[in-house]
């Protein structure tokens, strides 16, 4: 199985490449750029070009529930768009013709779950449920609590993972999402803070959780 890991910034990228040290001919790894048409782009040029098998999306993402804190791992058990209305009868979240939300892979969810003992922090917890995503950076009290309206069971908000998934259904390819949480909806005005604090703490080590992960399937 070739596994193609899709990540959004280059930071993220050298987080992988650390937990991982040199890449094998069996790892595909790639940096998209932020928001959902770059995350579109490359998990297709992924898919046709570099003939990946799957497609693992990881990276940071935001925290949106007060069980989730930064350095937690959110496993995506399914994502969904969260600035996307198309009108009735569509949910919102929903495009036309497509589920309301993509889920997982269920082998790979499986394994992502499996893998949770023993791969992170014991200062961190590792989540499993719904990731959203919209090309909107969510800073403030007021962006969060819109998305939580629409989505009160949402762990973790970010800006690809929904149109990754959306790329690999349309494509039969195999998906998964998980997120480091770099910063938390109840940080107040200290959000952006705790992001940029994110960077400056975090080592290659969170993201081991990916390797024990890639290593199990």
């Amino acid at each position: 199985m070739k596994i193609g890991i899709l990540v959004a910034m280059e930071k993220e990228l050298r987080a992988v490449r650390a937990a991982f040290g040199e890449f094998s001919e069996r790892i595909h790894a790639c940096q998209s750029g932020f928001g959902k048409v770059n995350a579109a782009v490359t998990a297709s040029s992924m898919i046709k070009e570099a003939k990946v098998d799957c497609i693992i999306n990881s990276g940071c993402a935001g925290g949106l529930s007060p069980d989730v804190n930064v350095l937690d791992i959110v496993i995506g058990a399914e994502v969904s768009y969260h600035d996307v209305w198309c009108g009735p009868p569509y949910e919102i979240g929903q495009m036309q013709g497509l589920p309301a939300r993509f889920a997982a892979d269920p082998s790979l969810l499986e394994a992502a779950k499996a893998s949770a003992a023993g791969a992170i922090d014991t200062t961190s917890k590792v989540h499993s449920g719904l990731i959203v995503s919209g090309d909107r950076f969510c800073s403030g009290k007021d962006e969060t609590d819109a998305i939580l309206a629409n989505f009160p069971d949402a762990l973790a908000v970010d800006m690809e993972s929904a149109a990754i998934a959306q790329v690999c259904h349309l494509m039969g390819v195999p998906f998964l999402s998980f997120r480091v949480v770099s910063d938390s909806a109840y940080a107040g005005d200290s959000r952006l803070d705790a992001y940029y604090d994110f960077w400056d703490a975090v080592t290659g080590t969170s993201f081991n959780f990916l390797k024990h992960f890639i290593d199990s399937i």
